[in-house]
């Protein structure tokens, strides 16, 4: 941060790769962080509103605010947990437990091998769908959490449920980064044991990366495209005397596209 002259850092993960510790050593070194969380139980605040709306379905895109305050035991930075329900999210849920729902019954009446499935409840011998559990998982479907100890957003003003969910869902462009086919940039795995090699291989394979991204965001094509595309042209130039000889054989999409990168707002 100081390197940089950066007011705040943010660190934007998934549920699994932080813990509990690690919040706390992220908040240890002054920095904020964006966090999809795991929802085990209902939510309080999700509750209260079924309990307030008796048979009514939850709107799609709704979400719900559930303050988390410093306690005095442990003191940190005031966190702020976003519930949001969408109801395509739901409908794949809710299918896929139907489905599993389905395997474990078969299991259970002997019609089917018994396999890994989190609905098949094991007592001594005897088994039996845990419909406990299939109640508490259709709950649960739809529902997406979402954590973070910002107070502000970047701009000074308040945080926001639509900040803080649209910051966690740019994940995904970090995650089509890396799931880039290794044919595109004619890389391979290769094993380094020096520091001084995984340095260098790393940092070949970001350059790669960030010239990728940023040729994605002057053109508008995929890196994929403009590769296979490019690499199917050569422009030949020939000096005879005082005379130059050109061959440009590039089609106008490609030509548009080259136009894009030279041009004076592309260059950094």
């Amino acid at each position: 941060m100081a390197a940089h002259d950066l007011p705040d850092v943010t660190i934007v993960a998934d549920a699994g790769m932080i813990s509990e510790a690690n919040k706390q050593a992220i908040e240890a070194a002054g920095l904020s962080f964006i966090l999809g969380m795991k929802i085990p139980e209902v939510p309080y605040v999700v509750a209260q509103w079924r309990r307030e709306h008796p048979g009514t379905p939850i709107p799609g895109g709704h979400i719900f605010i559930q303050p988390w305050p410093s306690g005095s035991s442990r003191p940190r930075r005031d966190r702020m947990i976003y519930h949001q329900y969408r109801s395509e999210r739901a409908r794949r849920t809710l299918r896929s437990i139907d489905e599993q729902v389905a395997k474990a019954q078969r299991a259970v009446d002997g019609q089917a091998p018994v396999k890994r499935n989190r609905f098949i409840r094991l007592s001594g011998a005897t088994e039996s769908v845990n419909t406990e559990l299939v109640d508490k998982a259709k709950a649960l479907a739809g529902l997406k959490g979402y954590i973070t100890n910002l107070a502000a957003c970047p701009d000074g003003t308040p945080i926001t449920a639509e900040f803080v969910i649209s910051s966690y869902h740019r994940l995904f462009e970090i995650e089509k980064s890396f799931r880039m086919s290794k044919h595109d940039l004619k890389a391979r795995p290769i094993y380094h044991h020096k520091r001084e090699s995984i340095d260098a291989h790393l940092t070949i394979v970001f350059a790669a990366l960030a010239v990728s991204r940023w040729i994605e965001a002057r053109t508008g094509w995929s890196i994929k495209k403009f590769v296979r595309t490019a690499r199917r042209y050569r422009t030949v130039r020939i000096q005879a005397g005082n005379h130059v000889l050109t061959d440009d054989p590039l089609p106008a999409d490609l030509r548009d596209a080259l136009k894009q990168i030279r041009s004076p707002g592309g260059a950094h």
